[in-house]
């Protein structure tokens, strides 16, 4: 028979080994442990930054687990001593002020070209497109300080049936007209359809009507679309356009389905030159389809009234002109990644923190 002291040892000695065969146990098998809190949702993504190529692995994380969750409260315990910092106002960038919307029709900047051969040159320039943009964006007072014009969005138009680019829209802003033409003229995209000559480049001053109320997410109850009309001559519209503004404005807010919009005016270097007549609209909308688009387009009051002589609507793709808005796929050739690590390593500032104009 064993001592008393051996028999103790021998007994505390067993319970720990078993206490520390549970624990490892646990931890292998609890998904709410560190492991899972290293592990990435895998998000599947490109330039196209409209969720159209969006899609995230199923994940087990969160499953029903008693023990786990108990663990997973400990975690987050309500006295955590880390301090809280209360976060400003997203400053206004220095290019702010100005904004301006520069729109390309390849059909009509290239004459006699094959529709599917302006495809092809149009979306091989996307790589350089983006960057191009990138580069101008990505500043802050002691980086790249002499960028002068900020791309807020940028987007390839489609055909009817959605399988071909046949132009690109680009909202531009700044503080002077000269920036924004200098910057489109060597713009990769602009440079192979025109040659860099922006003379047939339609350039319009726009005027978004900054309201809650028309900004709805792009591609939410359907797919982002574009209305871009031209008014008729002033011979015609008279004050057809003053006459329906109010009925336009409360169409727009009832349709809950408004991304932008906001008249467009003559391009003139100051925004307050009388000169700057409103030449027509530019509304961002979701649609669920083609014919969806084209009855809200013929709906608008002003359309009814016969303000516009030409009315265009397309479908359109956004590129992530930032590197902001989209996710590295590892699943995939990544361009966007592997070019955000090409501007850091070239000492942009690609960091949230780094860059907080962009945040909007």
């Amino acid at each position: 028979m064993l001592p008393l002291s051996s028999f103790i040892r021998s007994t505390v000695l067993a319970f720990v080994l078993s206490r520390l065969c549970q624990t490892a146990a646990f931890q292998l098998s609890n998904p709410f442990r560190s492991v899972a809190f290293a592990s990435k949702t895998v998000v599947a993504s490109s330039f196209a930054a409209d969720g159209s190529e969006y899609s995230s692995k199923d994940s087990s994380e969160f499953e029903d687990d008693e023990d786990g969750n108990k663990d997973f409260g400990r975690n987050y315990r309500d006295d955590d001593e880390t301090p809280t910092v209360e976060l400003g106002p997203v400053p206004m960038s220095k290019n702010a002020g100005n904004r301006f919307v520069a729109v390309l029709w390849d059909a009509e900047l290239v004459k006699g070209k094959d529709p599917l051969d302006l495809h092809y040159d149009h979306i091989q320039t996307t790589d350089d497109h983006v960057m191009y943009c990138r580069k101008a964006n990505l500043y802050n007072k002691t980086f790249n300080t002499d960028s002068m014009v900020d791309i807020l969005w940028s987007l390839p138009l489609l055909s009817s049936d959605l399988q071909r680019v046949i132009g690109h829209a680009m909202c531009l802003e700044s503080t002077r007209l000269d920036y924004v033409q200098n910057f489109l003229a060597e713009d990769p995209t602009v440079k192979t359809i025109t040659g860099g000559d922006l003379t047939n480049v339609p350039l319009y001053r726009w005027r978004h009507i900054r309201d809650y109320s028309l900004r709805i997410d792009d591609g939410r109850d359907g797919y982002p679309c574009m209305c871009f009309a031209l008014d008729d001559d002033p011979e015609y519209v008279k004050n057809l356009r003053e006459e329906t503004v109010r009925e336009n404005l409360e169409y727009l807010i009832r349709s809950e389905r408004v991304i932008a919009a906001g008249p467009l005016h003559m391009p003139t270097e100051f925004k307050d030159d009388p000169s700057s007549n409103p030449m027509g609209d530019l509304i961002m909308f979701n649609a669920k389809s083609r014919d969806d688009a084209i009855e809200f387009a013929e709906g608008l009051p002003s359309a009814e009234e016969g303000l516009y002589k030409d009315m265009r609507v397309h479908f359109y793709n956004s590129l992530d002109i930032t590197g902001k808005f989209v996710s590295e796929d590892p699943l995939r050739d990544s361009p966007c990644e592997q070019m955000k690590e090409a501007l850091e390593h070239w000492g942009y500032p690609v960091g949230d923190d780094q860059t907080p104009h962009l945040n909007f």
